[in-house]
């Protein structure tokens, strides 16, 4: 990998041929690429668990019951058990990744005890599991028409409709992916 490579804060878009099941028309948000592989959090693939099935599991009560009803995100199919808070960097958390000036993974419970508690980060997403990479595996991928990707935005992140992200990603590419054609091939 070279630094023109790194995909940190970056979308990968699953191209419309891309079938595994995880994956399908998903948008991934890199966290982090480094020579070691990728980190990712997917952030379109809405799971049938809400928040306040998590709080009860932590032994956390909230009254709130917009924020109990917060969808959870399939973040991907590595450590489904584990939770990660893609959010814009507010408060001193235990277990924090700092993406980007605006942008943070936290991997900690004292975030999700503030948001339960209507004290957590303005703007944030909620997933189980991530999506990874090993060193040079995500590079292949991509050589294999598998992936776009282009720089993230902040807005697709935290505003856009989770079934409306997959297709706006895309456009900042000026791609229509119902334009693309499902087949694969080399001139």
């Amino acid at each position: 990998m070279t630094e023109d490579t790194n995909l940190t804060n970056h979308f990968l878009i699953a191209m419309p041929s891309l079938e595994d099941g995880n994956f399908s028309q998903s948008v991934t948000y890199i966290c982090e690429h480094d020579n070691n592989g990728a980190l990712g959090i997917t952030i379109n693939r809405p799971s049938e668990i809400s928040l306040i099935e998590i709080l009860s599991q932590l032994h956390i009560t909230s009254h709130n019951k917009e924020i109990n009803n917060q969808i959870i995100l399939s973040g991907g199919p590595v450590q489904i058990d584990r939770g990660f808070i893609l959010h814009r960097p507010h408060g001193n958390w235990d277990s924090s990744l700092k993406v980007t000036s605006n942008i943070a993974v936290t991997t900690s419970q004292d975030i999700i005890q503030a948001i339960a508690n209507n004290e957590g980060p303005e703007q944030s997403l909620i997933a189980l599991g991530y999506a990874g990479w090993g060193p040079g595996q995500l590079e292949y991928e991509i050589s294999q028409n598998t992936w776009l990707s282009c720089p993230a935005t902040e807005d697709i992140i935290f505003n856009i409709s989770i079934e409306k992200r997959w297709t706006a990603a895309a456009m900042l590419l000026g791609i229509d992916l119902q334009l693309l054609s499902n087949q694969t091939g080399h001139a």
